[in-house]
């Protein structure tokens, strides 16, 4: 498989590419290289200039947040300081579900396009985002590769999902993807069979980049290896992780294998690229486009050190504000700077979701995004819970939403009869409320299939005693 020239690719097509669809990503791109290294004190005046433009916008365009700034009594005419935000109110996802429309800036330059989050949670969100909010999180990544010695435009193979059907659209995209030396495998297809093919598609490919989630590279690195197979892959920089923890042990196994260092990146759909690992410095906030308060049960400021809930405001999120948002992530601040001289904020641990793996009746192994996907696109679906415990059983709880209709259910059925196959039996079960499991944690995605023995390495909690 032959790669376009690294000038070609990612100094000609990428920029075109961007430049036409109304994204200044590489502009932003060349403003976080220089951002990164103001001192702590400049790049959080930095962040309450963004604050201050992002309220005086939100004031003016979105009649929610025209509300909130007027009853909180905040003066947005200059920079915003961290006080002044404090006396905003929290954010909840239900209240960003509830009032999308007032929230939203309908005339954004560039225009907003609408967006769902990954329903990892259990609870789908529809949001709009916008052109400001897309470069932001493409330039934020290509910094982070830049960290790891992966330039725009070098090759990347991501093993990422893919929908039921290539619509004309997608197949649009895979061209686009293949101009900027990407190449796309999908994670919802994980048979051995496939594995082995995707092990012959990226030594073919010469990646100097990795990218996935981190249960779905550690499984195909996991099957790599007890099948002895050792990629060639000399110009391999790093492994990138992505969408869940990556444990220890999966770090551990990913380095073994690929031969190279793991990073792993935090974020999600609704707030966007948040934080990725650099060398050396641990895992650095991109504190140019991100706010974070780290805040106790009560809404109370915790200290560098002490775990509290992951609290952001997306300052580059203008065609929907997500202002003070509660993300349900339990994160712990580093108060000790990046040794490189990065000014970015620095933060210690992140305690993610983890996800499941599902099972087709026939073996093969996709991510749970498979059957997340199908769920999140129902727009009745309030909560929802998927449960395997046989390779040709699923169970699906749902917590029927406001719009919720009878045809949702059939619609269910099907998008998962397309994933699984039609020799999956889905049981749908209506319920009024989902609750947590044993341990108190909420799981969306369930699996009590075993795996076979040598893959099991790739499962969260191999590293703690077992699958």
């Amino acid at each position: 498989m032959t790669n376009l020239p690294r000038w070609l690719a990612g100094g000609l097509i990428y920029p075109l590419q961007e430049r036409l669809l109304g994204r200044p990503t590489f502009a932003y791109l060349a403003e976080l290289e220089r951002t990164q290294f103001l001192s702590r004190e400049a790049l959080e005046a930095l962040q309450a200039e963004k604050l201050g433009a992002l309220l005086r916008a939100a004031r003016t365009h979105c009649p929610w947040y025209r509300e909130r700034i007027a009853a909180a009594g905040i003066d947005v005419e200059g920079p915003v300081s961290r006080t002044d935000l404090a006396r905003l109110p929290l954010l909840t996802k239900a209240e960003a579900a509830a009032h999308r429309d007032e929230m939203a800036w309908a005339g954004v330059p560039g225009g907003r396009f609408e967006y769902n989050t990954g329903g990892s949670s259990g609870r789908p969100l529809v949001f709009w985002f916008g052109r400001r909010r897309q470069a932001s999180d493409a330039a934020g990544r290509m910094r982070a590769r830049r960290w790891w010695g992966v330039e725009p435009g070098d090759p990347e193979v991501y093993l990422w999902g893919a929908p039921v059907e290539l619509d004309r659209t997608d197949r649009i995209k895979s061209l686009r993807d293949r101009l900027v030396n990407q190449l796309v495998l999908n994670a919802f297809e994980m048979s051995p069979e496939t594995m082995d093919a995707y092990g012959e598609a990226i030594e073919g490919f010469r990646p100097r980049c990795l990218y996935g989630y981190a249960s779905s590279l550690a499984l195909l690195a996991a099957h790599l290896e007890a099948r002895g197979r050792r990629l060639r892959l000399p110009r391999l920089r790093v492994v990138c992780t992505t969408g869940e923890p990556l444990f220890p042990h999966q770090r551990e196994l990913l380095e073994r294998v690929f031969g190279v260092p793991a990073a792993n990146e935090f974020g999600s759909r609704d707030i966007g690229f948040t934080a990725h690992e650099a060398p050396g410095d641990g895992l650095l906030l991109m504190s140019e486009s991100i706010l974070l308060e780290v805040l106790d049960a009560e809404g109370r400021p915790l200290p560098a050190g002490e775990p509290g809930e992951a609290v952001i405001t997306g300052l580059e999120s203008w065609a929907q504000p997500f202002v003070r948002y509660r993300t349900g992530d339990v994160v712990t601040l580093d108060s000790a700077p990046p040794p490189s001289g990065r000014g970015l904020h620095r933060i210690a641990s992140v305690a993610g979701r983890t996800t499941d793996f599902l099972m087709r009746p026939d073996g093969t192994l996709m991510h749970a995004l498979a059957g997340i996907y199908v769920l999140r696109a129902v727009k009745g679906v309030g909560e929802f819970k998927l449960i395997q415990e046989r390779p040709d059983r699923l169970r699906v709880q749902v917590v029927p939403g406001s719009d919720w209709t009878e045809t949702d259910a059939a619609t269910i059925r099907r998008g998962l009869a397309a994933r699984l196959g039609e020799d999956m039996k889905i049981e749908l079960e209506r319920v009024a409320v989902i609750p947590p499991e044993p341990s108190g944690k909420h799981r969306y995605v369930v699996n009590r299939v075993p795996l076979v023995e040598g893959l099991k390495i790739a499962l969260p909690g191999a590293g703690e005693g077992g699958a």
